[in-house]
């Protein structure tokens, strides 16, 4: 069954939390004590309402200051689809919350108020939903009921986000009118908003078209491990095991070896269930050659005629991620990109970006936590990557302060560095 993943963000009180809860609820997810639970905890607050938001917001401390904070991951099924929820924060001292949960989304729910329009924070959210190449937004107008499920108003709305959106790279984007708090067009159609024609939100992610979303043309095959049985019997197995992370592998397949550029043939491709014809991301399979080549853990199996780069010199945006140091021209860090890697230098900070404005300030100095920069960088040994754009497996990297082994920043490359 197909995995779709979203994240969710939208601004203190959008009603979030009410929406997932929502998802979880009417598709039967939650169990019977979990929901009793919940309706105990709704009349013990006085909500007029059962409280669904008291299913994602877990822990009690930030229930009673009625903020959500850190990523939570949710997990539910329909017989159409099986999803994981990234829940992210959405003030701005949770950036990097945001783009920790929304690095590997198929799709983005942008949440915001029909009462307010669009916000500040639903412009940083749909901005970061593009920065991170998310190939399907979806913005949810909630809270419908609070404006008499006004079509006008959600016109409104409609346009105004439209307008900031036509600033961004977003390829799909979806408009919906709902209300979490009674249910209107979250699982089942609104009959309040028998003008909205579109469908429920539930019916859009099982049904939004997310195979072509992947890279089925450049083969990238970063080699995590390699296999080699210690036993008699299997003494001359030699397997690369990995996970696909582009393009379409199949026996037959010519193939080169990064960095070493040895040439072979794909002889089989094998998982735990047995032989596959073809693999492709994002598959954890183990690849077999039929020339005995030394390969090792961070070494890249692609297509003769069609490489990724190969360079030591990088153009990045990087979203900082660490309280306690800033990142700053000269800083030495290790990289981690794909399965290598190795140690890098910052050379040089381009610009800082104002993810509320987009205004880039070419005079900034350094990247503190939640800033969002370019930035160039020079490796010690060489990377194989495509730009982000093409590849977000192999266009993305993290990056480790050496000394503490903490991740203090993501990156998305932009290109080689000239």
């Amino acid at each position: 069954m197909e995995m779709l993943r979203f994240a969710t963000a939208g601004s203190v009180d959008d009603g979030k939390s009410t929406l997932i809860g929502r998802l979880l609820y009417d598709t039967k997810t939650i169990f019977e004590d979990q929901m009793e639970a919940v309706e105990r905890a709704s009349i013990q607050m006085g909500s007029e309402y059962t409280n669904l938001a008291l299913l994602t917001d877990g822990l009690r401390a930030e229930r009673e200051q009625g903020i959500t904070i850190d990523v939570a991951y949710r997990y539910f099924a329909t017989p159409k689809r099986k999803f994981i929820i990234a829940d992210t924060p959405g003030h701005t001292q949770y950036t990097r919350n945001m783009v920790t949960g929304a690095s590997t989304a198929d799709l983005a729910i942008v949440l915001l108020d029909a009462r307010k329009g669009v916000l500040e924070q639903s412009k940083r959210h749909a901005f970061l939903a593009s920065l991170l190449r998310i190939p399907h937004l979806v913005l949810a107008v909630n809270k419908m009921d609070l404006v008499d499920y006004d079509e006008a108003r959600f016109e409104e709305v409609k346009d105004e986000f439209r307008d900031f959106a036509a600033k961004l790279d977003i390829a799909d984007l979806t408009f919906i009118p709902v209300s979490a708090l009674h249910g209107d067009n979250v699982v089942e159609r609104s009959s309040n908003m028998g003008w909205y024609e579109g469908p429920p939100l539930l019916h859009h992610l099982e049904e939004v078209h997310i195979a072509s979303d992947r890279n089925l043309i450049d083969t990238r095959f970063p080699v995590q491990y390699v296999i080699r049985p210690q036993s008699d019997e299997f003494h001359d197995y030699r397997g690369y095991a990995g996970t696909v992370s582009g393009g379409v592998l199949r026996p037959g397949d010519e193939i080169v070896v990064l960095p070493s550029g040895f040439q072979s043939t794909i002889k089989s491709i094998e998982t735990l269930d047995g032989p596959l014809d073809e693999a492709f991301a994002p598959m954890a399979v183990t690849v077999r050659l039929d020339d005995e080549i030394d390969i090792s853990r961070g070494d890249m199996i692609v297509r003769p005629n069609n490489q990724p780069t190969v360079s030591q010199d990088i153009d990045a945006m990087i979203c900082w991620m660490n309280e306690r140091s800033t990142l700053t021209p000269g800083a030495k860090l290790v990289i981690k990109h794909t399965t290598r890697t190795t140690k890098a230098i910052v050379k040089e900070l381009s610009y800082l970006l104002d993810i509320n404005t987009l205004h880039r300030d070419e005079a900034a100095t350094q990247l503190a936590l939640n800033e969002i920069g370019r930035v160039r960088l020079r490796t010690q040994t060489p990377l194989f990557f495509d730009e982000y754009r093409r590849n977000r497996e192999t266009g993305s990297f993290i990056l480790i302060d050496e000394t503490t082994n903490v991740t203090v920043g993501a990156g998305m490359i932009l290109g080689e560095s000239s």
